[in-house]
């Protein structure tokens, strides 16, 4: 049901110049009235945002920490949804960011509470943080924890009883469950291979409620930016198959923590190829009954699909990185092709499979979708064009990913080249406030900018020390710093760096530390926050996290965070005239001011940075001198 606008319009205003009125006495005098800072960046960026949805622009609005940037965009966002009849949509950077969002206490809470404005705000998160009732059922058979029993008691009496589901509230979002791990989520949560279309339980799904829940939003949808990627990566195919798309129309875009835009689109516009899940899969087709041509057939395709991976581990070059790059043989590209053909036969032999019913429905169609997915994929890679592809290790699995092209043209595409407001806010968008880096790299023309700093004191709050010794002293440093039991965030350029300190660690420093992935990332920031963890260890939480006051004194860079020597960024490097300047420091110079920006969020806020420098990570420190906050000790 279509809201009303919080302020009257009239004969003689535009809507525009109506919003406009409404934010000066909303951010000069109701907010300050009831105990609001009122705040000059606020303001302006408020008024920058009212001026990109008159003109239907992209805006890069960077503001500071401390600035109030959520405030400066939701009212406008929530007045022009209600003016168009469409959800403006929030993108966060990840799910826990989500949380913090719409937590009690935040920002949307607060503008209920103050102004008396009822926002009808609701939530779609990616596909994977839901639970999947098929891949649960599966689990049950084999898991015996107490976890599988806490979710089973989760899934309300009405899933599985006869009759409509309406009565049914939304169930089964990876939030629920705090005390489930990453690994043992990733055993019954949603995942690629599902095909929902088909599957005989879409309509009694968690995932497919929650959609129903989110499309009715008259205000506010707030999704992570994977979830608008995946959409934007899949609304076609989708609306050609007579799905839905996703996520529903939107009035405009807010990209929150929009610097990171360009990773989520990268992660929804690749394939992945695992080396398990297919032989799993036809493992699952060979029952009674089965035509003995087909059975030869799937023999055959997990032969060869087995000896592909084989060649393609040998194959790969030696690295430390995430990502492996792959030094493709004449062999491995013939295995490739005989891959290929081995899908075409079975494709064929399905035919005659679906006619015998020999093999259930959803297991043949979800098959067949993935068949042609995969061999989609892997004509690419052997085509050896412009993809850029490697190997890494995904939920435990070996994973071949490979990304078709660019990211640019298809932003270009399917975002930027709609006539619709698109705002990217961030404390980090520019490189001493030069936003070409950014606009480079997601393809973006024509845009809009300012840059305004935050309100703080730094000079009275914050502390940044530097600390210049060998890789291995840096343990020994964190060690010594952690005994005096400071809230401490420590980062980490990767997983990789993180999980070869937390080895390092002593046994006794070790037990009092959070590490990221141990439990769901959110309930562990919960835990810190309310004082159970001391020092919580973290790769992904260089941006968005909002830990005000004794909540938070302390945050320790190990790394500097330059990006990884791995195929992708190898891909940005080619097509720059000199890597170092246009790709290598401005991410690490953007990811570093978001680590430290970790740090104050409050004007009670307060504490030390200290930043861990190896040999060669010492010959850049003058690199970054300039984006200090304050004169380093």
């Amino acid at each position: 049901m279509r809201k009303s606008l919080p302020f009257e319009l009239s004969r003689e205003k535009t809507f525009f110049d109506s919003l406009g009125d409404w934010l000066g006495d909303v951010l000069y005098d109701e907010l300050p009235e009831r105990g609001f800072e009122c705040r000059d960046e606020q303001i302006f960026m408020a008024y920058q945002i009212e001026q990109a949805l008159k003109e239907k622009n992209v805006l890069f609005a960077e503001a500071g920490v401390g600035t109030g940037k959520t405030i400066a965009y939701l009212l406008p966002a929530v007045s022009y949804a209600r003016y168009t009849g469409k959800p403006a949509l929030i993108a966060c950077a990840d799910e826990t960011l989500i949380d913090q969002l719409v937590k009690e206490g935040g920002d949307i809470h607060k503008l209920r509470d103050v102004l008396g404005l009822d926002i009808d705000v609701r939530l779609a998160k990616s596909r994977d943080q839901y639970l999947c009732l098929k891949r649960f059922e599966e689990a049950e058979k084999t898991e015996t924890e107490e976890w599988i029993d806490d979710i089973a008691f989760s899934i309300p009496d009405g899933v599985y009883a006869q009759g409509s589901m309406i009565a049914v509230q939304p169930y089964g979002d990876r939030s629920d469950y705090p005390g489930v791990s990453d690994e043992d989520w990733q055993k019954v949560n949603y995942n690629s291979i599902m095909q929902c279309a088909v599957c005989d339980l879409r309509n009694r799904c968690g995932q497919t409620l929650h959609r129903a829940h989110y499309r009715k939003s008259s205000d506010l949808i707030i999704c992570s930016q994977d979830f608008l990627m995946e959409h934007l990566a899949t609304k076609e195919s989708r609306e050609r198959e007579g799905q839905l798309p996703l996520l529903p129309d939107v009035s405009m875009v807010v990209l929150d923590e929009g610097h990171l835009l360009e990773y989520a689109a990268q992660k929804a516009l690749t394939y992945k190829v695992q080396a398990y899940t297919i032989v799993e899969l036809l493992e699952r087709l060979m029952v009674d009954g089965v035509r003995e041509r087909t059975l030869y057939a799937m023999e055959h395709l997990q032969d060869h699909h087995e000896l592909f991976f084989d060649q393609l581990r040998d194959d790969v070059v030696p690295s430390e990185e995430d990502r492996k790059r792959i030094s493709k043989s004449e062999r491995l590209i013939q295995l490739g092709q005989r891959v290929i053909a081995d899908v075409e036969q079975l494709l064929e032999e399905f035919v005659f499979e679906s006619e015998l019913y020999m093999i259930p429905e959803y297991e043949l169609n979800m098959a067949e979708e993935f068949l042609e997915h995969y061999a989609a994929a892997i004509r690419i890679f052997v085509a050896q064009g412009d993809a850029v592809d490697w190997l890494e290790d995904t939920d435990g699995e070996e994973t071949l990913v490979i990304m078709p092209r660019l990211i640019t043209d298809v932003l270009s595409e399917t975002l930027f080249s709609k006539k619709m407001p698109i705002v990217f806010s961030s404390a980090t968008l520019s490189v001493n406030k030069d936003f070409s880096y950014i606009a480079t790299s997601l393809g973006i023309e024509k845009f809009q900018s300012f840059s305004v700093p935050s309100p703080f004191d730094y000079e009275e709050v914050m502390k940044i020390y530097l600390h210049e010794l060998s890789q291995v002293e840096k343990v020994a440093q964190v060690e010594a710093l952690l005994k005096d039991n400071k809230k401490t965030l420590i980062l980490f350029k990767s997983k990789q760096a993180m999980n070869e300190f937390k080895s390092k660690l002593s046994l006794m420093t070790r037990l009092n530390v959070a590490f990221e992935g141990e439990r769901e990332l959110s309930a562990i920031v919960r835990d810190f926050q309310n004082g159970d963890i001391q020092t919580l260890c973290s790769y992904h939480l260089w941006e968005g996290l909002d830990l005000p006051e004794e909540a938070l004194t302390r945050v320790v860079i190990f790394d500097l965070p330059f990006p990884p020597q791995d195929p992708l960024f190898d891909a940005k490097r080619s097509f720059a005239t000199n890597p170092f300047e246009e790709v290598e420091l401005p991410f690490m110079l953007l990811r570093l001011q978001q680590g430290m920006g970790r740090l104050i969020r409050t004007s009670n806020d307060h504490g030390d940075i200290h930043i861990l420098l190896n040999e060669h990570e010492a010959q850049s420190k003058d690199k970054f001198f300039n984006i200090l906050a304050v004169e380093p000790q």
